[in-house]
C-alpha cells in the first residue's frame, strides 16, 4: 500500500471519529439513581463519587479474574493524574472490597474501586447481562438535576482504551495472537 493511500485511510478514520465523537455530545442524557455501592470502610453513593468534580468516569472493570480488564487498568494508574485533573476517576467491579482492595495494591492502583456486587448498576448501565459481566466505561455529569449518564461505550482489544493494540498493530505481525497476562 502507498503512502497516499496509507495518509488517505488515516484521514479517513479521524473523520470518522470526529463523526462519533459528535454524535456522542448529542446523545440525550439520561438520569440515573444514586446507586449506593461498597467502599473501602463504607457504602458510598454514586453523587460522593463525584468529589470535589462535576464529571465522573466509572470504569466497568469485570474485576480480578480478566486480564485485559487489569491491562486497561494498569494503562489508566499511568495517566491518572492526568485524568483526576479534568475529572473523577472510579473502577467498579463485582468482586468484594477486600479482593478489590488486595488487588489495588498488588497492581499500586491510586484510583478509587467501588464494588458493584450487592447492586444493579452494572446491569441498569449495560455491562452486566446473562452472559457475566463485560468492561466498559460510562461517564455521569451532576446538573441541578440530578446525575445524568451522558456517554458509555464498551471495552475490548483494539479499542482506543488501551495503547498496547495500536502499537502493536504497527509491528509486522501484528499483535501475532498476544493476550495480556497477569505476570510476565
Amino acid at each position: 500500500m502507498s503512502n497516499n493511500n496509507l495518509d488517505t485511510l488515516r484521514q479517513n478514520f479521524l473523520e470518522a471519529r470526529s463523526a462519533l465523537v459528535k454524535a456522542q455530545k448529542n446523545r440525550k442524557p439520561e438520569s440515573v439513581t444514586d446507586y449506593i455501592f461498597a467502599g473501602l470502610n463504607k457504602s458510598v453513593h454514586l453523587s460522593e463519587l463525584f468529589g470535589d468534580k462535576n464529571d465522573l468516569f466509572v470504569i466497568h472493570n469485570m474485576g480480578t479474574r480478566c486480564a485485559y480488564c487489569t491491562l486497561w487498568a494498569d494503562g489508566f494508574n499511568g495517566v491518572f493524574d492526568h485524568w483526576k485533573d479534568r475529572a473523577s476517576v472510579v473502577i467498579s467491579s463485582p468482586d468484594s472490597v477486600e479482593t478489590q482492595q488486595q488487588f489495588k495494591t498488588d497492581r499500586q492502583w491510586r484510583f478509587t474501586m467501588v464494588s458493584t456486587a450487592d447492586n444493579t448498576f452494572a446491569s441498569d448501565m449495560g455491562y452486566h447481562n446473562e452472559h457475566g459481566h463485560q468492561p466498559g466505561v460510562s461517564v455521569f455529569t451532576k446538573t441541578a438535576d440530578g446525575i445524568k449518564r451522558v456517554a458509555d461505550t464498551p471495552f475490548g482489544p483494539g479499542d482506543d482504551f488501551c495503547a498496547v493494540w495500536h502499537l502493536f498493530d504497527l509491528l509486522p505481525e501484528g499483535s501475532n495472537g498476544w493476550q495480556p497476562k497477569f505476570t510476565y
